[in-house]
């Protein structure tokens, strides 16, 4: 199946919400305890809505409606510092996609499409960073061709493990996304 990525619009809000809750839902049942504070729902969708009107959020649709999203984010200074070269790099924020395209690739073909993103833009690099807990999500990443960076630890953050790969590095060339 062909998944189409195209900016978000604030039309998108709903299903990207679904889509967060079904992330919820599924991490739970994994045992993994993630995006499940109080009221952390209403400030994702406050952001998302930041982020869409900025056009830093993307949706991929896959026919049936939107099958997944990225935001392509400011480098997050809880984490990353100008030793680090903010310019260098494209970030990955609110990687998510459905769990009807698990075995699709979708989650690495989206970070490809962020690469392309990064190498269109003379940026070297793609970074992202994740919850310090998640070791399973951290392996993911690790798999998708990121090294891990170093882990931050602020008190008022869950996230922290910093990882970054190649912008060049292309893990799914047969299942590239089609800009819409």
């Amino acid at each position: 199946m062909q998944h189409l990525i195209r900016r978000a619009t604030d039309d998108d809000a709903t299903a990207l919400m679904k889509l967060r809750i079904e992330a919820e839902e599924w991490l739970a049942a994994e045992g993994i305890d993630q995006w499940r504070s109080p009221g952390f729902r209403d400030r994702a969708l406050e952001k998302w809505r930041a982020d869409i009107a900025a056009g830093r959020t993307y949706v991929v649709e896959d026919g049936g409606g939107v099958a997944g999203t990225v935001t392509l984010a400011q480098p997050d200074t809880d984490f990353w510092a100008p030793q680090d070269g903010l310019d260098s790099a494209v970030y990955i924020a609110k990687l998510i996609s459905s769990r009807a395209t698990r075995g699709a690739h979708l989650g690495g073909r989206i970070i490809d499409w962020a690469a392309s993103v990064a190498r269109r833009d003379g940026r070297p690099l793609v970074r992202l960073d994740c919850d310090r807990a998640n070791c399973r999500l951290q392996s993911y990443y690790l798999r998708e061709g990121f090294t891990h960076v170093r882990t931050e630890c602020p008190n008022h953050r869950l996230s922290g493990w910093m990882g970054q790969r190649p912008a060049d590095i292309v893990q799914h060339p047969d299942l590239l996304l089609v800009e819409a």
